[in-house]
C-alpha cells in the first residue's frame, strides 16, 4: 500500500514518470522505502528546501508509522 501511494505521487510530480521506481526493502534498521528518480527529476522530488521529500515522508510514516525510512536517490547512483 505504502509503494502504491508513493510510486503515484512521485509520478504526478516528475517529468519522466517511466523513470520512477518505488522499492520497499528491510534491512536491519527496519524497512526503507527507496524511491529512484532520473537525475532532471532530482529537484522536483526533493522541492525547494526539501519541502516535498518532506511531505513524502510524512505520508509515509501516516501509512506506515515512524518504522520507515524514505530514502529519494537518482538512477545515476549505484544500487
Amino acid at each position: 500500500m505504502i509503494v502504491d501511494a508513493l510510486d503515484h505521487l512521485v509520478k504526478g510530480i516528475v517529468d519522466s514518470p517511466e523513470g520512477v521506481t518505488v522499492a520497499l526493502k528491510e534491512n536491519r534498521r527496519g524497512e526503507l522505502v527507496e524511491i529512484r528518480v532520473r537525475p532532471e527529476d532530482l529537484g522536483r522530488v526533493i522541492g525547494r528546501q526539501g519541502r516535498t521529500a518532506k511531505a513524502l515522508r510524512t505520508v509515509a510514516h501516516a501509512l506506515n508509522g515512524d518504522t520507515v525510512r524514505v530514502d529519494i536517490v537518482d538512477t545515476d547512483r549505484r544500487r
